[in-house]
């Protein structure tokens, strides 16, 4: 699977002026908040090239993106000359992106604790974990090249919300990248999910593989990233 899922609606690219059509301008702005989601901070021309747009045609875009409080800026210096500005999506920016029945879920995790205490919510996580990993080995299968149990791994956690894709940093070692957290308050209230979670990753990918969590969405980052790589025997 490729990092390179900002491509969609590509062919709405000429509608890159804000005030030519509400619906076109409304597509236009989606699709930034889309690239930002999954690029990270982009200064305004890149963001113009890979979305097809006129530089003025984007600015225009990222300004009432910013006046309605969907993106942020800032400055960033980068070696001699002016600092070059950098625009990303704000909290309420990443609240566009749905977080599976949030307020639903902590209830029910506040629940189990205090009808059955933590025993019964770690109970709870493992027989959830169990369910993911049979449905993941059935998926990824046994016996396949790192790469495509990756690939195949992506596409259900991309199936699932957490918008999933794959770096390969060299041969045998890949970024296993998930650009957002569909149960993120319930991960931010309950540290065993994510806890869980890294044990089906390193689990689903086999024995010969190291896992390594790099960047954590409820620590603060942008999103999760994994370090996967081949042990040498």
């Amino acid at each position: 699977m490729s990092q390179d899922s900002d491509s969609q609606g590509q062919n709405n690219a000429g509608q890159d002026s804000p005030g030519k059509n509400g619906q076109g301008d409304e597509r236009s702005r989606e699709r930034m908040l889309f690239h930002l989601k999954t690029r990270g901070a982009q200064m305004g021309a890149a963001i113009a090239e890979r979305l097809d747009m006129t530089p003025a045609g984007a600015r225009q875009h990222l300004l009432k993106l910013e006046a309605d409080g969907l993106v942020t800026s800032h400055d960033r210096q980068e070696g001699r000359g002016r600092p070059k500005k950098y625009w990303e999506l704000s909290r309420q920016g990443h609240d566009r992106f749905p977080d599976r029945h949030s307020d639903l879920t902590l209830d029910l995790l506040q629940s189990v604790r205090t009808v059955f205490g933590e025993p019964g919510l770690q109970q709870l996580i493992a027989h959830r974990e169990q369910a993911c990993l049979s449905a993941y080995r059935e998926h990824v299968g046994d016996g396949s090249p790192l790469r495509r149990k990756l690939d195949a791994l992506a596409e259900i956690r991309s199936r699932e919300g957490y918008m999933a894709g794959i770096v390969e940093e060299e041969p045998g070692r890949f970024l296993f990248i998930e650009n957002h957290c569909p149960i993120c308050a319930a991960a931010s209230a309950c540290q065993g999910l994510c806890r869980s979670e890294l044990a089906i990753f390193r689990a689903v990918l086999g024995a010969d593989v190291e896992v390594e969590r790099i960047e954590h969405i409820p620590a603060g980052a942008r999103r999760c990233a994994y370090r996967v790589r081949l042990i040498q025997a």
